[in-house]
């Protein structure tokens, strides 16, 4: 179980420390604003009140004891920006941050940030991908290009083995794994028959993969 603290509870740190909370980690979620911290006590392992533009205010957190800091402040760039300046003064060993401008992303670069997110661009690339390859329900960048894909085996491929399914595809393509509803098949042989539903989980480089994913629909 991981520990994560989550300064900013908007929509997107609320969504993030409820993921987490669901994942069972621990979370801190951290916000100005009394409401919103009174509706996350509940559901969260400890929800604070806290001006993290002050920097006495965030080295009472502790926040040296979580593995990760989600600095999720959305609209107050100044605010966010400020934050991550004193988190960096304590030292705090690895941050993300949530950025709503280039500008933003620009500094936050130079302040030496682990992570830098653009939520909508990157809902906005999963959407885009979805949209043009519907077999796939989703991927990971692993970086170098690579990506791990998991796409859904249409009905046209019953009874098809991964030798044919496979055919003619350059053998950078790894299947790591076949879930088949509880049953998982760990690096499968060639000769596998597929089924319906099985849902494939390969790895390889993103314009090799999106080769092979019609084959599947």
């Amino acid at each position: 179980m991981g520990q994560f603290a989550v300064i900013g509870l908007g929509r997107f740190g609320t969504a993030a420390s409820l993921e987490l909370m669901k994942m069972g980690h621990s979370v801190l979620g951290v916000d100005t604003n009394n409401k919103v911290v009174d509706k996350m006590a509940d559901q969260i392992t400890h929800a604070v009140i806290a001006d993290v533009t002050d920097r006495e205010a965030l080295e009472e957190l502790g926040l040296d004891n979580y593995d990760v800091v989600l600095v999720a402040i959305g609209e107050d760039v100044q605010a966010s920006l400020l934050c991550v300046v004193h988190l960096k003064s304590l030292a705090i060993p690895t941050i993300w941050v949530k950025a709503t401008s280039h500008a933003q992303h620009l500094i936050l670069s130079k302040l030496g940030v682990a992570r830098i997110i653009h939520p909508e661009e990157e809902m906005g690339i999963r959407v885009a991908q979805a949209l043009s390859y519907p077999m796939v329900n989703d991927y990971i960048s692993i970086g170098n290009g690579e990506f791990v894909v998991e796409i859904d085996v249409s009905e046209r491929l019953e009874g098809t083995s991964l030798s044919q399914v496979l055919k003619d595809v350059p053998d950078t393509i790894h299947v790591l794994l076949v879930k088949r509803r509880a049953d998982i098949t760990v690096h499968p042989p060639i000769e596998f028959t597929l089924q319906a539903k099985d849902v494939l989980v390969l790895l390889g480089q993103l314009g090799t993969l999106k080769t092979i994913a019609p084959k599947l629909v």
